[in-house]
Protein backbone atom coordinates (compact mmCIF):
# COMPACT_ATOMS: atom_id res chain seq x y z
CA UNK A 1 0.00 0.00 0.00
CA UNK A 2 1.55 3.27 -0.76
CA UNK A 3 0.86 6.69 0.71
CA UNK A 4 0.13 9.49 -1.03
CA UNK A 5 3.10 12.10 -1.40
CA UNK A 6 3.22 12.98 -5.31
CA UNK A 7 -0.13 14.82 -5.08
CA UNK A 8 0.42 18.33 -5.52
CA UNK A 9 0.11 20.67 -2.72
CA UNK A 10 -0.47 24.01 -2.46
CA UNK A 11 1.74 25.44 0.60
CA UNK A 12 0.60 28.88 -0.36
CA UNK A 13 -3.02 28.49 0.04
CA UNK A 14 -4.27 27.31 3.48
CA UNK A 15 -8.06 26.21 3.79
CA UNK A 16 -7.76 25.89 6.93
CA UNK A 17 -5.77 28.28 9.75
CA UNK A 18 -6.06 27.94 13.48
CA UNK A 19 -4.76 30.19 16.21
CA UNK A 20 -4.73 29.75 19.54
CA UNK A 21 -7.45 28.04 19.69
CA UNK A 22 -8.81 27.26 22.95
CA UNK A 23 -11.94 25.98 24.10
CA UNK A 24 -13.17 24.01 27.71
CA UNK A 25 -16.34 22.33 28.83
CA UNK A 26 -17.46 23.36 32.62
CA UNK A 27 -13.91 24.64 33.45
CA UNK A 28 -12.40 21.01 31.68
CA UNK A 29 -9.89 22.17 29.38
CA UNK A 30 -10.23 19.99 26.16
CA UNK A 31 -8.32 22.14 23.42
CA UNK A 32 -5.51 24.19 24.94
CA UNK A 33 -3.81 26.39 22.53
CA UNK A 34 -4.01 24.76 19.06
CA UNK A 35 -2.04 26.01 15.92
CA UNK A 36 -3.13 24.48 12.21
CA UNK A 37 -3.37 24.73 8.84
CA UNK A 38 -4.56 22.45 6.43
CA UNK A 39 -3.32 23.77 2.46
CA UNK A 40 -4.86 22.86 -0.96
CA UNK A 41 -4.94 19.79 -1.53
CA UNK A 42 -3.44 18.30 1.36
CA UNK A 43 -4.49 15.30 3.75
CA UNK A 44 -3.83 15.85 7.17
CA UNK A 45 -4.49 12.47 9.94
CA UNK A 46 -5.31 13.95 13.67
CA UNK A 47 -4.15 11.23 16.13
CA UNK A 48 -4.94 11.10 19.50
CA UNK A 49 -6.81 9.17 22.36
CA UNK A 50 -10.33 8.88 23.08
CA UNK A 51 -11.54 12.48 24.83
CA UNK A 52 -8.35 14.34 23.38
CA UNK A 53 -10.48 17.03 21.76
CA UNK A 54 -10.25 15.90 18.25
CA UNK A 55 -14.02 15.79 17.62
CA UNK A 56 -14.36 19.02 18.94
CA UNK A 57 -11.94 20.40 16.74
CA UNK A 58 -13.91 18.93 13.74
CA UNK A 59 -16.96 20.88 15.42
CA UNK A 60 -15.63 24.10 15.81
CA UNK A 61 -14.15 23.45 12.07
CA UNK A 62 -17.84 23.97 10.60
CA UNK A 63 -19.60 25.81 13.39
CA UNK A 64 -21.20 23.38 14.99
CA UNK A 65 -19.29 24.62 18.33
CA UNK A 66 -17.91 28.49 19.28
CA UNK A 67 -14.18 27.97 20.59
CA UNK A 68 -13.68 30.12 23.99
CA UNK A 69 -10.86 31.99 22.25
CA UNK A 70 -8.85 31.74 19.03
CA UNK A 71 -9.30 32.69 15.17
CA UNK A 72 -10.58 29.89 12.49
CA UNK A 73 -10.08 30.56 9.27
CA UNK A 74 -12.18 28.39 6.96
CA UNK A 75 -11.80 28.55 3.11
CA UNK A 76 -11.20 32.67 4.01
CA UNK A 77 -14.01 32.65 6.74
CA UNK A 78 -14.22 33.66 10.11
CA UNK A 79 -16.49 30.78 11.54
CA UNK A 80 -17.47 32.05 14.32
CA UNK A 81 -18.62 34.99 12.66
CA UNK A 82 -20.84 33.40 10.34
CA UNK A 83 -24.48 32.50 11.01
CA UNK A 84 -27.94 31.15 9.07
CA UNK A 85 -27.50 31.35 5.57
CA UNK A 86 -22.95 32.60 5.39
CA UNK A 87 -22.96 28.97 7.52
CA UNK A 88 -25.16 26.91 5.63
CA UNK A 89 -23.10 28.53 2.21
CA UNK A 90 -19.97 27.20 3.88
CA UNK A 91 -20.65 23.88 5.35
CA UNK A 92 -21.67 23.34 1.41
CA UNK A 93 -18.22 23.34 0.62
CA UNK A 94 -17.58 20.95 3.60
CA UNK A 95 -17.55 17.31 3.24
CA UNK A 96 -18.63 15.19 6.36
CA UNK A 97 -17.80 11.54 6.40
CA UNK A 98 -19.53 10.14 9.87
CA UNK A 99 -18.22 7.52 11.62
CA UNK A 100 -21.21 5.38 11.07
CA UNK A 101 -21.98 6.49 7.50
CA UNK A 102 -25.39 8.10 8.50
CA UNK A 103 -27.56 7.27 5.37
CA UNK A 104 -30.90 6.83 5.75
CA UNK A 105 -32.45 3.24 6.35
CA UNK A 106 -35.60 4.41 4.47
CA UNK A 107 -33.99 5.30 1.25
CA UNK A 108 -32.42 3.43 -1.27
CA UNK A 109 -29.00 4.18 -2.23
CA UNK A 110 -29.98 6.39 -5.26
CA UNK A 111 -32.40 7.91 -2.63
CA UNK A 112 -29.47 8.20 -0.28
CA UNK A 113 -27.33 10.14 -2.82
CA UNK A 114 -29.73 12.09 -4.42
CA UNK A 115 -31.38 13.77 -0.98
CA UNK A 116 -28.31 16.24 -0.79
CA UNK A 117 -28.78 17.23 -4.07
CA UNK A 118 -32.39 18.22 -3.87
CA UNK A 119 -31.87 19.94 -0.59
CA UNK A 120 -29.38 21.95 -1.40
CA UNK A 121 -29.63 22.50 -5.38
CA UNK A 122 -33.40 23.18 -6.23
CA UNK A 123 -32.50 24.15 -9.90
CA UNK A 124 -30.71 20.57 -10.58
CA UNK A 125 -33.37 18.22 -13.33
CA UNK A 126 -33.63 14.82 -12.88
CA UNK A 127 -30.98 14.17 -15.63
CA UNK A 128 -28.32 16.29 -13.50
CA UNK A 129 -28.81 14.29 -10.91
CA UNK A 130 -29.27 10.81 -12.61
CA UNK A 131 -25.93 12.08 -13.58
CA UNK A 132 -24.35 13.17 -10.73
CA UNK A 133 -25.18 10.13 -8.51
CA UNK A 134 -23.84 7.60 -11.55
CA UNK A 135 -20.29 9.68 -11.17
CA UNK A 136 -19.89 9.50 -7.71
CA UNK A 137 -21.22 5.91 -7.06
CA UNK A 138 -18.40 5.06 -9.95
CA UNK A 139 -15.66 6.69 -7.92
CA UNK A 140 -17.03 4.48 -5.11
CA UNK A 141 -17.19 1.67 -7.30
CA UNK A 142 -20.25 0.64 -6.47
CA UNK A 143 -22.58 1.37 -9.50
CA UNK A 144 -24.22 -1.80 -9.15
CA UNK A 145 -25.90 -1.12 -5.41
CA UNK A 146 -27.89 1.60 -6.98
CA UNK A 147 -31.41 0.32 -5.82
CA UNK A 148 -30.20 -1.49 -2.64
CA UNK A 149 -31.24 -0.37 0.42
CA UNK A 150 -28.59 0.74 3.57
CA UNK A 151 -29.49 -3.03 5.50
CA UNK A 152 -28.42 -5.12 2.29
CA UNK A 153 -24.76 -3.36 2.09
CA UNK A 154 -21.77 -4.48 3.95
CA UNK A 155 -19.71 -2.46 6.40
CA UNK A 156 -17.40 -1.37 4.20
CA UNK A 157 -19.63 -0.82 1.02
CA UNK A 158 -21.78 1.30 3.64
CA UNK A 159 -18.43 3.40 4.27
CA UNK A 160 -18.30 4.12 0.31
CA UNK A 161 -21.79 5.37 0.14
CA UNK A 162 -21.69 7.76 2.62
CA UNK A 163 -18.36 9.12 1.34
CA UNK A 164 -20.34 9.32 -2.30
CA UNK A 165 -23.21 11.02 -0.63
CA UNK A 166 -20.39 13.63 0.54
CA UNK A 167 -18.53 13.61 -2.45
CA UNK A 168 -21.74 14.38 -4.82
CA UNK A 169 -21.80 18.23 -3.79
CA UNK A 170 -18.23 18.61 -4.90
CA UNK A 171 -16.97 19.96 -1.24
CA UNK A 172 -13.43 21.57 -1.33
CA UNK A 173 -12.60 20.12 2.30
CA UNK A 174 -13.11 16.52 3.37
CA UNK A 175 -13.25 15.79 6.75
CA UNK A 176 -13.57 12.04 7.39
CA UNK A 177 -14.80 10.64 11.20
CA UNK A 178 -12.44 7.52 11.78
CA UNK A 179 -13.08 6.21 8.19
CA UNK A 180 -11.81 2.60 9.10
CA UNK A 181 -13.13 1.90 11.99
CA UNK A 182 -14.91 -1.43 12.90
CA UNK A 183 -13.62 -2.54 9.88
CA UNK A 184 -11.44 -5.62 8.83
CA UNK A 185 -8.16 -5.15 7.32
CA UNK A 186 -9.42 -6.20 3.63
CA UNK A 187 -12.10 -3.74 3.80
CA UNK A 188 -9.97 -1.05 5.85
CA UNK A 189 -7.13 -1.67 3.14
CA UNK A 190 -9.65 -0.13 0.49
CA UNK A 191 -11.42 2.43 2.01
CA UNK A 192 -7.74 3.55 2.44
CA UNK A 193 -7.06 3.27 -1.15
CA UNK A 194 -10.37 5.30 -1.40
CA UNK A 195 -9.11 8.43 0.47
CA UNK A 196 -6.10 8.14 -1.58
CA UNK A 197 -8.24 8.12 -5.00
CA UNK A 198 -10.34 10.74 -3.68
CA UNK A 199 -8.01 13.33 -3.04
CA UNK A 200 -6.04 12.40 -6.41
CA UNK A 201 -9.66 13.07 -8.61
CA UNK A 202 -11.35 15.61 -6.76
CA UNK A 203 -8.56 17.71 -5.82
CA UNK A 204 -9.95 17.72 -1.92
CA UNK A 205 -8.51 19.22 1.11
CA UNK A 206 -9.04 16.57 3.94
CA UNK A 207 -9.12 15.87 7.60
CA UNK A 208 -8.40 12.95 8.55
CA UNK A 209 -9.49 11.72 12.02
CA UNK A 210 -8.41 8.84 13.06
CA UNK A 211 -6.95 5.77 15.73
CA UNK A 212 -5.57 3.34 13.25
CA UNK A 213 -2.17 3.97 12.43
CA UNK A 214 -2.18 2.72 9.37
CA UNK A 215 -4.58 4.61 7.63
CA UNK A 216 -3.00 7.52 9.13
CA UNK A 217 0.35 6.50 7.65
CA UNK A 218 -1.15 5.57 4.18
CA UNK A 219 -2.96 8.54 3.53
CA UNK A 220 -1.85 11.67 5.26
CA UNK A 221 0.90 13.62 3.76
CA UNK A 222 0.89 15.27 7.08
CA UNK A 223 0.56 14.11 10.62
CA UNK A 224 -0.96 15.88 13.78
CA UNK A 225 -0.40 14.33 17.56
CA UNK A 226 -3.18 15.65 19.78
CA UNK A 227 -2.12 14.94 23.15
CA UNK A 228 -3.11 17.54 26.19
CA UNK A 229 -5.18 19.60 24.19
CA UNK A 230 -2.53 20.60 21.59
CA UNK A 231 -0.60 19.37 18.77
CA UNK A 232 2.62 17.79 20.18
CA UNK A 233 4.06 17.32 16.83
CA UNK A 234 2.88 17.76 13.34
CA UNK A 235 5.28 16.09 10.12
CA UNK A 236 5.30 13.27 8.47
CA UNK A 237 5.15 9.57 9.68
CA UNK A 238 8.70 9.14 10.60
CA UNK A 239 9.12 12.84 11.68
CA UNK A 240 5.91 12.38 14.38
CA UNK A 241 6.73 8.76 15.36
CA UNK A 242 10.51 8.88 15.61
CA UNK A 243 10.65 10.62 19.04
CA UNK A 244 11.86 10.06 22.62
CA UNK A 245 8.04 11.38 23.92
CA UNK A 246 6.91 8.76 25.89
CA UNK A 247 3.17 10.15 25.46
CA UNK A 248 3.82 9.38 21.75
CA UNK A 249 5.45 6.56 22.07
CA UNK A 250 2.50 5.11 24.15
CA UNK A 251 -0.13 5.82 21.57
CA UNK A 252 2.36 4.06 19.18
CA UNK A 253 2.90 1.48 20.87
CA UNK A 254 -1.00 0.98 21.89
CA UNK A 255 -1.90 0.61 18.15
CA UNK A 256 -1.34 -2.33 16.05
CA UNK A 257 0.68 -1.11 12.53
CA UNK A 258 1.60 -3.35 9.47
Amino acid sequence: MENVKQHIINKEKPVISITGLYKSFDELPVLNGIDFQLFEGENVAILGKSGSGKSVLIKIIVGLLKPDKGEVLVLGKQVSQLIGKELDALRLRIGFSFQNSALYDSMNVYQNLAFPLTMNLKNLTKKEIDAAVDEVLDAVGLTNKIEQMPSDLSGGQRKRIGIARTLILKPEIMLYDEPTSGLDPVTSAEIIELINEVQQKYNTSSVIITHDLTCAKNTANRIAMLIDGKFLKVGNFNEVFETDNEQVKGFFNYNFIQ
